[in-house]
């Protein structure tokens, strides 16, 4: 049997994974319909949009760690609410960041795998927009693993 506590701290930490999933999958479905356009016009481009592509596959990945990291401590027989909701507001930065830059850094990206499509020699130096938005996630992530 598990307490109150405890379940409201899982449903923090299954809120995370989920929220870290949703951007992500957004993210990735417009970098991966972006790239099959350009790839589509020229296959020689894989190695130039991949890692465009890729790039928001990391708010998943950052969500998967913060919940792990959050549930190491957990019991499920002593936890009582206020634990529970210390746990919850926890995993929150990660959630919520997660879930907001996929879903923009998939839209930068998306524009620059199109600017790469248009203009090749672009590919290195346009990876640093979606990354200035992949900052944000792993503050997030930091945050939430300095608030357990």
């Amino acid at each position: 049997m598990f307490t109150a506590g405890y379940a409201v701290a899982m449903a923090g930490i299954a809120l995370c994974v989920i929220l870290c999933g949703i951007g992500s999958s957004i993210g990735l479905f417009k970098t991966g319909s972006a790239a099959a356009g350009v790839l589509g016009e020229d296959p020689k481009k894989f190695g130039k949009v991949l890692v465009l592509v890729l790039l928001p596959a990391t708010q998943g990945i950052y969500g998967f760690i913060v919940a792990i990291i959050a549930s190491g401590g957990l019991n499920a027989q002593t936890m009582n609410v206020w634990e529970g909701l210390s746990v919850f507001a926890q995993v929150m930065p990660m959630a919520l960041s997660g879930l907001v830059s996929g879903f923009f850094q998939g839209k930068a990206a998306a524009n620059c795998i199109y600017a790469v499509g248009k203009q090749e020699s672009l590919g290195g130096k346009l990876i640093i927009y979606p990354a200035m938005i992949e900052f944000y996630a792993i503050l997030g992530m930091l945050i939430s693993i300095m608030l357990g």
